[in-house]
């Protein structure tokens, strides 16, 4: 298992400054942005009809010992405006190309989320069971809009030798390790997840336990934390819609690791993923408003490397 980071954090810098600042850390793998929602600082599509664009990248890349773990292109790819929904599509099949063309594994994604029929403006989240018009709903965006999309978008990813993993996030259809290993048992093998713990976290769902549910099915990882307020969290619940920025008064906030949860959790968390068969990238993810994106990168990676699995299990010669 290895430390990497995923660029996003650092989309003000050029991919050189990016490469050297991290190899001043000590870290030699990166999950870069192709666009919608994270942007493409540092990894063009344009790439993929230029040869010569494409070799730059990939000598770049090698010269300063640096690997890929992942692709990312997270969008609404089921969005109910047809345009969104268009653009949301192109990127992610140019992106699972790409990464076919750069010996690149995994692309990850959101699941998407409609809306309520054909004629909706915008996405519709269901969250609970009743009135029994939501079931309706739910039933409908499965039925004629989440099933079609993805077995054909994972069998196309399949062609491409390529898997999808899934980031599990509210607001889309695949939000929790059962919504996930549904659209897994749909759309087949080649659909995981990309697990982020501190989504499990403020969902109330215990993200240790949850890796035994997903099992092999997690395909990249996200190190990223969550901060639970006990004060707000009686008063608003887990679904809080008030903005990022507004710390004090939010149930949850997400964290540099380490600050939300400290080094026994994170020790417990990277034993779990490799007794059920991870032993990949923690991609370090900053979105911590407290901390700037220096310091929260810096502490992370310290953080991290202390208590990442670096070496193969032995043999139990005890036994």
């Amino acid at each position: 298992m290895r430390v990497g980071v995923f660029t996003a954090l650092l989309a003000q810098l050029s991919l050189d400054d990016v490469l050297k600042k991290l190899k001043g850390l000590n870290i030699g793998t990166v999950e870069l942005g192709t666009g919608n929602f994270p942007g493409d600082p540092h990894c063009k599509l344009s790439m993929l009809n230029n040869a010569a664009e494409r070799k730059e990248f990939k000598q770049k890349l090698a010269d300063n010992g640096f690997t890929i773990s992942a692709l990312s292109c997270h969008g609404n790819p089921l969005h109910p405006n047809s345009a969104i929904a268009k653009k949301s599509q192109e990127v992610s099949r140019d992106t699972i190309r790409l990464a076919e063309k750069l010996d690149v594994p995994i692309v990850i994604d959101f699941s998407g989320c409609p809306g309520d029929s054909d004629k909706a403006k915008y996405p519709n989240w269901v969250t609970c069971p009743w009135p029994p018009e939501y079931l309706d709903v739910l039933a409908w965006q499965w039925e004629k809009k989440v099933e079609p999309y993805w077995i054909k978008q994972a069998k196309f990813a399949e062609n491409h030798g390529v898997k999808i993993a899934i980031e599990m996030h509210p607001g889309f259809v695949a939000y929790s390790p059962e919504t996930l290993l549904r659209l897994r048992a749909v759309a087949g093998k080649s659909i995981g997840c990309n697990y982020d713990p501190s989504h499990m976290f403020w969902q109330g769902i215990d993200p240790i336990a949850a890796i035994r549910v997903l099992g092999n099915s997690i395909f990249h990882v996200h190190a990223k934390d969550t901060q639970i307020y006990g004060r707000n969290l009686p008063l608003t619940g887990v679904l809080d819609t008030k903005k990022y920025t507004d710390e004090r008064n939010r149930a949850w906030i997400f964290r540099t690791v380490g600050y939300g949860h400290g080094a026994e959790w994170w020790s417990e968390f990277i034993s779990t993923l490799r007794m059920f068969g991870y032993d990949y990238v923690l991609s370090i993810e900053h979105e911590d408003s407290i901390l700037s994106p220096e310091e929260g990168l810096t502490k992370a990676i310290t953080f991290l490397d202390g208590l990442v699995i670096k070496q193969a299990p032995a043999a139990a010669w005890w036994v």
